[in-house]
């Protein structure tokens, strides 16, 4: 008789309050967190993004500004980065949940020796969305520090969201979703 059906319900109820307040206080720390990690990105609260021009892995000239009018993800990565590896079958996932003609979808590859090294990680992970080989003036531009970071850009190519560090499937589909 040991089961929380023989509790007297004072101690059921001091339990939820607990386990409530421990939510409370673990929600309020990965805010507080969030929010300084964050502190240096561009600001998300509706500025126009910073133009973003380059060459594909592919070889072809690319311009973000010639997706206008869908939402988009610009997501920076570096080659060497374990925890842009993490995130790599995510991007995917959501490629195949958000249609290409409904969500623009750009990975970033800043930091890199040579575009072979680039070329492998796309490869080793299957990236299937488009690679620009990014420079130090496009990490300036969009202020890139730690990797991964990522932009959430609405129609108007406003910033949306941002975020640094690793961002499971459900997050980024939660963050792509919700803008139009």
């Amino acid at each position: 008789m040991n089961g929380d059906h023989d509790q007297p319900s004072g101690k059921r109820s001091r339990r939820i309050r607990s386990l409530l307040l421990n939510g409370a206080l673990f929600l309020a720390v990965f805010v507080v967190l969030t929010a300084y990690q964050t502190r240096n990105m561009l600001s998300a609260g509706g500025q126009p993004a910073p133009p973003l021009n380059g060459i594909t892995l592919a070889g072809e000239a690319y311009e973000l500004a010639a997706a206008e009018s869908r939402p988009a993800l610009v997501y920076f990565f570096a080659p060497w980065c374990r925890v842009c590896a993490a995130s790599a079958d995510n991007l995917n996932r959501l490629r195949r949940w958000r249609d290409a003609s409904d969500l623009e979808m750009v990975a970033v590859a800043l930091d890199w020796g040579n575009a072979d090294e680039v070329r492998a990680y796309v490869e080793r992970h299957e990236l299937d969305i488009t690679v620009v080989l990014g420079d130090a003036n496009v990490a300036r531009d969009w202020q890139i520090y730690a990797f991964p970071s990522y932009y959430v850009l609405d129609s108007e190519h406003r910033i949306a969201r941002r975020d640094i560090g690793y961002s499971s499937q459900l997050g980024l589909l939660w963050r792509a979703w919700t803008v139009d």
